[in-house]
């Protein structure tokens, strides 16, 4: 069957009354998990597997790929509205989202939210289409050096490009790399810095540390601001209706991050997390005014909502051509391809094409279902800013604890979800940037991993690492980063010293 025949086989079966209505129910049911801290896509697809069992499998399938993006549409609802993500690929959205809702803006930036993500999905749905063999060809060419040398680069331009102190901003990634050594040795089996504690010898969640630092250290900054009024400022969640002048500030990063995220989306193992963060740092990187990131930019929002949502379609990449997860999302929904009797690979599209091209047209219906739901609903989302400040403290707390108590059913991780709330505070309190420790901490392990099976192979020599174009390119522009707050503050000293000669 030749590509054509596939893509209007594809049709046919997202379009059909069982597509659209199971579509329909998935991506409710993702946008629904999404907007609830501590549930993420990748417990709602686990969830859903049992369910499935029974049904047709193209169906069943077109269903949980729509929770997946659902679920990611959805997850920037409380980071922008709570500072509470849920999820990796959403801390990125709190950055300038969170900002804007306290300025009384929420309603504007949950609509950037949809827009941004509605055109990432669907620019990415097209990609799929038109390139799903070519990029999965290109993506198995990464090799441990050049995913290594990726993450370096994600990691020292997150961090270069913080707001404030340098110094902090790096001390602040050395503190998540640290901490993601804990655990069991993957390649060894030894003990690290477990210090005897059982309940630690498995490593720590990601979701006790980011609601650790993000949504517990907002609980505090809520009752330590008890008097003020920024309550009834954030409750005024303005109008949703984007002008012209909106439409075209968002218009450039929504191209531009639409194509580097489904790029980042389908290199094996990189994801929406990834994505976003470089999408974020790439958009200041080229904004004329970098100051307004991280205080409520237009720009800032719409830059990692597209990403992410092009990044998490592009993950379908390697797991429909290949059958390798490009994510921990899409590591799950192998097991329910597996489980409905279905192989992913490179035989998917000759063998079962209503499957390949089914789940592929299906998010281009997904999507338009997303946005039409999302677009009239955000005045009602929105209302959560309403809620007395008493009870939303009660209410990120309680999602806080749900959260990380469903994902391991352990009083210890409540404790370090306590631990890290502190560290937080203290964070806040000195002006240490949250991200890049998150963002080291996500990176961490697989940097670990890739970093010492290139020096397996290599018997152990480092200049292996140069002789690799690709990884060169990645090294220089990560220099380039390097230097950036040196640039910059001579920059800012001379800007200054020309103000002041000419006042």
């Amino acid at each position: 069957m030749n590509t054509f025949s596939g893509i209007i086989e594809g049709f046919q079966v997202a379009f059909s009354f069982e597509g659209i209505l199971f579509v329909a129910i998935g991506v409710l049911i993702g946008t629904a998990i999404g907007i609830m801290p501590g549930l993420g896509p990748i417990t709602a697809i686990a969830v859903m597997i049992p369910i499935t069992y029974g049904m047709e499998p193209v169906f069943a399938l077109v269903m949980m790929a729509g929770v997946y993006y659902g679920a990611i549409f959805g997850s920037s609802t409380s980071s922008i509205l709570l500072n509470t993500p849920g999820a990796a690929s959403t801390v990125a959205t709190t950055f300038d989202g969170y900002p804007m809702a306290q300025k009384g803006q929420a309603g504007k930036a949950l609509a950037i939210a949809a827009v941004a993500s509605f055109v990432g999905g669907t620019v990415a749905a097209l990609f799929l289409m038109l390139f799903a063999p070519l990029l999965a060809q290109l993506a198995v060419t990464f090799g441990p050096p050049e995913y290594f040398a990726l993450m370096l680069l994600g990691i020292i331009a997150i961090t270069s490009f913080s707001e404030g102190s340098s110094i902090r901003a790096y001390i602040s990634a050395i503190l998540g790399f640290m901490i993601v050594t804990i655990g069991i040795d993957s390649q060894t089996g030894t003990k690290r810095f477990t210090f005897g504690e059982v309940n630690l010898l498995e490593g720590i969640d990601f979701l006790v540390i980011a609601l650790g630092l993000f949504a517990l250290a907002e609980v505090t900054q809520l009752i330590k601001n008890r008097s003020d009024n920024s309550l009834q400022n954030m409750s005024n969640i303005g109008s949703i209706k984007l002008t012209k002048k909106d439409i075209k500030e968002m218009a450039g990063p929504m191209s531009r991050h639409s194509i580097l995220g489904f790029v980042i989306g389908v290199l094996p193992g990189a994801g929406a997390t990834i994505a976003s963060f470089m999408s974020y740092v790439a958009e200041k990187g080229l904004s004329k005014r970098p100051k307004e990131f991280g205080r409520g930019s237009i720009k800032g929002l719409t830059a990692p909502e597209t990403s992410t949502n092009a990044a998490s379609t592009g993950s379908f990449v390697p797991l429909l051509s290949l059958g390798i997860p490009g994510s921990g999302t899409t590591a799950v929904l192998l097991g329910a391809f597996l489980v409905l009797g279905v192989q992913p690979g490179p035989l998917l599209m000759s063998e079962n094409p209503s499957v390949f091209w089914g789940i592929i047209a299906s998010m281009y219906l997904g999507n338009i279902i997303l946005i039409i739901l999302n677009l009239p609903l955000i005045p009602y989302i929105a209302k959560l800013l309403k809620i007395p400040r008493p009870l939303l403290i009660s209410l990120i707390l309680t999602f806080c604890v749900v959260g990380v108590y469903s994902v391991s059913f352990s009083t210890f991780d409540l404790y370090l979800l306590l631990f890290f709330g502190v560290i937080g505070v203290i964070m806040k309190g000195l002006k240490f940037p949250a991200a890049p420790f998150i963002l080291a901490f996500i990176l961490g392990g697989l940097m670990e991993q890739n970093f010492r099976m290139e020096l397996t192979i290599s018997d152990g020599d480092v200049s292996i690492f140069f002789h690799n174009p690709v990884v060169l390119s990645f090294l220089g522009i990560t220099i380039l980063a390097l230097l950036v707050p040196v640039v910059r503050k001579k920059w800012t000293k001379k800007h200054y010293i020309d103000e002041s000669e000419t006042m």
